[in-house]
């Protein structure tokens, strides 16, 4: 058999090239902003642009700087403007364009912020038909106009009466979202989730005013349909916050949070968490419940603010940091010491809570042995009904095959 020839492709030097960084983004946006989308989902890659936009302006409302950030959203295009202390106005445009430049990679500058990676604002500016940069700092501002990551006009540093901040224009490049829209829904589940997560923060959006003023109760209580069976429990610690209850309804119900961002995929402080709660109850009651019987009917948000923070991928969908900061405390340990010494002083505080929150967990256990008793039963009776079915139709065999041999 004649060996087959392989095919020639043109492999040289000629085919290996590098790309430079909008080049990148743009050929590659899935690795930096998920999927693309028309904006009929809430994950589609316009929201992702939007919030790493937001982003940079609540990490300076972390650090002390800025109470209002305002948002507005016309045809397709974004703007946002924060009142922080701006970029600093020789850096205005490397921080927009220039790969892995920003101020975050400085801890001091910025302890515990979402985008460390320096990738974000890039990513958005690459993307984009049309995008704009403005500083105000210090009674100067500077301004640059780009397209699709090119730099397009950069004017004069110059003097301004407008108070610091910085103001970011852009309008998601048409030839890669495709007849894209800004759904209310989304921006407006996304804002409240910044402000419950961010104390004495106000978004202004399209005339709309957001602030919360007890934080992840409040989310809790805007998401809930169900009837609750005891008052949301609600406790904070040093860089965490829980709210957390039982209701009516099945399965577990988790909102998470890192840094302020949406852990929509849980990761290592929800994983903690979960098991906090269990070990905890058991502890306070002396009991040894099954965890699924705590767990059950619980709708929770927690947020936690972590130095450092790696995440599994650039969307932030879901927390991969095994400590509190680098080389520090276990996330486990932290949560676990945390909830095991709040939640233990709250249920003592509020007997009518405890009791009703046993009440669940023994509901629960009921229902779950019930299930599993009608289950034991419906098998049983499965393998009598195969054995009684076996069994008669051995018999027809034998009657047939005595019938046929008379």
């Amino acid at each position: 058999m004649a060996e087959k020839t392989k095919p020639d492709h043109g492999y040289t030097e000629d085919s290996i090239r590098s790309l430079d960084w909008k080049e990148h983004i743009r050929t590659r946006p899935g690795m930096y902003i998920g999927k693309l989308g028309d904006g009929s989902s809430k994950d589609d890659g316009i929201y992702v642009l939007l919030k790493e936009v937001i982003d940079n302006s609540i990490d300076e409302h972390v650090m002390g700087y800025g109470k209002t950030i305002e948002v507005q959203i016309e045809g397709g295009q974004v703007f946002v403007r924060d009142y922080g202390r701006g970029i600093p106005l020789g850096k205005v445009i490397e921080c927009v364009s220039k790969i892995n430049t920003g101020g975050k990679y400085d801890s001091k500058a910025f302890q515990k912020s979402v985008g460390l990676n320096g990738v974000g604002t890039k990513a958005v500016n690459a993307l984009s038909g049309e995008f704009i940069v403005q500083s105000f700092r210090e009674g100067r501002t500077k301004m640059a106009t780009f397209n699709q990551g090119n730099l397009i006009k950069e004017e004069k540093e110059k003097a301004t009466d407008q108070k610091n901040g910085t103001n970011m224009i852009f309008y998601p490049d048409k030839d890669i979202f495709r007849n894209y829209k800004y759904n209310p829904e989304y921006v407006n589940n996304m804002l409240w989730n910044y402000v419950y997560l961010n104390k004495g923060l106000t978004i202004e959006y399209n005339n709309q005013k957001f602030f919360s003023e007890n934080g992840l109760k409040d989310l809790l209580e805007k998401n809930l349909s169900d009837e609750l069976l005891y008052p949301i429990i609600h406790i904070h610690g040093d860089d965490i916050e829980v709210a957390f209850t039982h209701t009516t309804a099945y399965g577990e119900e988790y909102y998470s949070f890192v840094n302020g961002q949406h852990t929509t995929q849980g990761g290592t402080h929800q994983a903690a968490f979960r098991e906090a709660i269990v070990k905890t109850i058991r502890e306070f009651f002396k009991k040894d419940f099954d965890p699924s019987d705590v767990r059950t009917s619980i709708n929770a948000a927690i947020s936690v603010r972590v130095q450092e923070p790696v995440f599994e991928s650039q969307t932030k969908t879901k927390l991969g940091s095994l400590t509190r900061e680098p080389n520090g405390l276990a996330i486990r340990t932290w949560i676990n010491d945390f909830i095991k010494t709040e939640l233990d002083n709250y249920l003592h505080k509020h007997p009518e809570v405890a009791k009703a929150l046993e009440q669940k967990i023994q509901q629960s256990e009921r229902e779950r042995k019930e299930i599993a008793g009608i289950k034991k039963l419906a098998n049983d009776r499965a393998r009598k009904a195969n054995l009684h079915n076996k069994n008669y139709v051995t018999a027809v065999f034998t009657r047939l095959s005595s019938y046929r041999s008379s």
